[in-house]
């Protein structure tokens, strides 16, 4: 057994230097973190928000360190993560005078303070370029501030969707699910704090799949914003809050249908997603899974895996499902024999038998 765990010793350190070797680079030499940063927004964006960490600098960090395994670097921001002090929570962002970047809505062609495209793919051509050049990026036309009243806003006046806050409604502070074990039935602001941190991957097919049929909507995109926000710190030592940085944000207001009930007139409703960066899938998925979750809100029957609470919750959080997939290549010796010597037994009393 000494010998064993030796020479497994061995075999770990050569596998970590292998890995180095091929993390180095070569010829050209390593990407520097300010490249993979500046010019690899998205990702980076995607590992700060499965992460639960907003720094651009430790996300392409660790994007380096993983050489660019996704999960991996994910896992490694959440790690440090936990390193990390916590001297209290800051004060919800302001999100309505957000001073976007881009701001498009597909519910309303004309908007308050007009449609701005800014930095998107959803136009180009989808041709591998053949050379990266920075183009030249024009003055914008609209004056950029101009008040953007929300979308859902404007139907608000009308009720002609439902309230973002219901009547009476008090703001409870929610649960950290970083510190706190989650419980079921969560409330919706601890399902939007784990959808925040869920897989890009799988929230977009959870979408994708009510958009099917399976989640009973009718999506339409209210409003998608990308722009930075402050963001306010209330320090009890000083007595008064402190704008402490600003840092971008993408904002999804999805537009549902509902037909109403006894209790209700028929309005439209909401889902919402809020992520870190230029992450509008993210947000968008994330808005299209909340509206789904809802169903007992609006006494809709659960017949979708996107409207299963524990279902999408428990399955969403990438680090979980990789180590669970993952362990399975670790060795599992004892386990296998102890199944082979029982597929062996079965056997003999099978062929045993007249």
């Amino acid at each position: 057994m000494y010998v064993a765990v030796k020479g497994g010793e061995r075999a770990i350190a050569n596998a970590h230097a292998l890995l180095a070797k091929r993390g180095a680079g070569g010829e050209e030499g390593r990407i520097g973190l300010a490249q993979l940063r500046d010019q690899m927004g998205v990702l980076v964006a995607r590992v700060m928000n499965e992460g639960s960490l907003c720094d651009p600098d430790l996300a392409a960090k660790a994007l380096l360190q993983a050489q660019g395994d996704v999960l991996e670097a994910i896992t490694l921001l959440r790690s440090y993560r936990t390193t990390l002090p916590r001297f209290g929570v800051t004060e919800p962002l302001d999100t309505a005078g957000l001073p976007s970047e881009r701001r498009v809505s597909a519910t309303f062609k004309d908007v308050p303070g007009g449609q701005q495209l800014g930095a998107t793919f959803d136009y180009t051509h989808r041709l591998l370029a053949d050379e990266l050049a920075t183009p030249p990026v024009p003055e914008p036309d609209a004056d950029l501030d101009e008040p953007m009243p929300r979308v859902t806003d404007l139907l608000g006046r009308d009720a002609l969707v439902e309230p973002d806050r219901p009547e009476g409604w008090a703001d409870p502070d929610p649960g950290d699910l970083t510190r706190e074990s989650t419980t079921f039935p969560m409330t919706r602001a601890e399902r939007l704090q784990a959808l925040a941190r869920g897989d890009e991957g799988f929230l977009l097919s959870l979408g994708y799949s009510t958009q099917r049929g399976f989640g009973n909507t009718h999506p339409f995109v209210g409003e998608v914003r990308v722009g930075e926000v402050e963001v306010v710190f209330d320090a009890p030592e000083i007595g008064h809050e402190i704008p402490i940085g600003r840092i971008e944000v993408t904002e999804c207001q999805m537009v549902n249908q509902f037909v109403g009930s006894a209790e209700r007139p028929p309005q439209f409703t909401r889902g919402y997603g809020l992520a870190f960066g230029r992450a509008e899938r993210k947000a968008m998925s994330m808005s299209l899974v909340d509206r789904a979750l809802r169903k007992d809100e609006f006494g809709e029957r659960a017949v979708s895996p996107a409207q299963d609470e524990e279902f999408v919750i428990a399955h969403s959080d990438n680090v979980q499902a990789t180590g669970f997939v993952e362990h399975l290549k670790l060795p599992h010796y004892v386990d296998f024999q102890a199944e082979l010597g029982l597929i062996r037994r079965l056997r003999e009393e099978h062929d045993d038998c007249p």
